[in-house]
């Protein structure tokens, strides 16, 4: 099997090649080879079982998704895409990536001829979601974002379903919560205080809080999202019907209660190190988004997230810090 990572020198991109490079499979099959595109070069997994290729290149250019499904890809992930923030700040780059890479993606797959027909797991966001919300957002709620991040991915969930419908490939998008506790550094993502205020102060680092601290929002782990994109990639399609959109599971909670928690799990001097400094811009943003959903339809589909937050903040000390933290 050939799997594709669009977005592969991204987090969540590298944690889903790591898991194939320990599983050595998917579904059940053998990987013989994995493609990672991104704008920079991917970093090959430590002792992959299979072929790894590295591809620089800019799929929002016409002519570079051509190119990258040339070799036939059985799985493509499609993890590509300018975050909310700065979708939100440039205009013209948000639409340029999250609307016109994945139409010329689908485009191509569309015109590969020869029964060329994969699966494709396109990654959405609960940003297509926009306020006024019920108290949990079932299945059934409007998609109808207040961010151009949420409209580009809305419009890539409406083509998904739609060139599926067709027959051009067997799609499945997942919405993916916010996911923490991202490692690394600060993207500009407007939703990445949720992570800086538990990673930053676990690392002896100061964090801004740019919200209130009763701001409440859907998470799930790095973990969990590999988990997503693994399911998505093998799981049987003919249980999903035309809505190949998923809203995945997650767990809702305010920033006091993920602060309260940091407090159970590292103590009060890691909790000292989060400032508290409203931005208008940030908090502006995060006043239209959706804060608690009821995710059935993923769930009685097989998809897996924590239930809680203490096990978000665990997952990261045990991935990512190798089980200790500066207290």
């Amino acid at each position: 099997m050939h799997v594709l990572v669009l977005g592969g020198a991204g987090m969540v991109g590298r944690k889903f090649i790591e898991r194939l490079a320990r599983d050595g499979a998917l579904g059940g099959k053998p990987v013989d080879k994995v493609t990672a595109q991104d704008i920079v070069a991917a970093t090959a997994p430590a002792g992959a079982p299979f072929a790894f290729e590295a591809i620089a290149s800019d799929m929002s250019k016409p002519g570079e998704a051509e190119k990258l499904i040339a070799s036939r890809p059985e799985i493509i992930i499609h993890l590509a895409a300018v975050v909310s923030g700065e979708a939100e700040a440039d205009f013209d780059k948000g639409y340029l990536i999250n609307l016109d890479g994945t139409r010329y993606l689908f485009e191509a797959i569309r015109h590969a001829g020869d029964g060329y027909k994969p699966r494709v797991v396109f990654t959405s966001s609960v940003a297509v979601f926009g306020a006024p919300f019920h108290d949990k957002i079932e299945d059934e709620f409007f998609t109808t974002p207040l961010t151009s991040y949420g409209t580009q991915k809305a419009i890539g969930e409406l083509l998904l379903c739609d060139y599926s419908r067709r027959g051009f490939f067997d799609g499945v998008g997942i919405r993916l919560p916010t996911i923490c506790v991202r490692p690394g550094t600060p993207n500009k993502a407007a939703s990445g205080f949720f992570s800086n205020i538990i990673r930053e102060p676990l690392n002896g680092q100061e964090a801004v809080l740019p919200v209130s601290d009763q701001v409440r929002h859907w998470h799930a782990s790095p973990r969990s999202a590999v988990g997503f994109l693994v399911h998505a990639a093998t799981m049987d399609t003919a249980a999903i019907g035309p809505r190949r959109a998923l809203t995945m599971p997650g767990y809702s909670c305010t920033v006091a209660e993920q602060i309260e928690t940091l407090r159970k799990v590292a103590g009060d001097n890691v909790v000292k190190r989060i400032r508290r400094e409203i931005d208008p811009v940030i908090d502006g943003i995060v006043a239209g988004w959706p804060r608690n959903f009821d995710a059935k339809r993923a769930a009685s589909l097989g998809f897996k997230a924590e239930k809680n937050f203490e096990e978000i903040i665990r997952v990261h000390i045990d991935d990512e810090l190798g089980g200790t933290f500066v207290a």
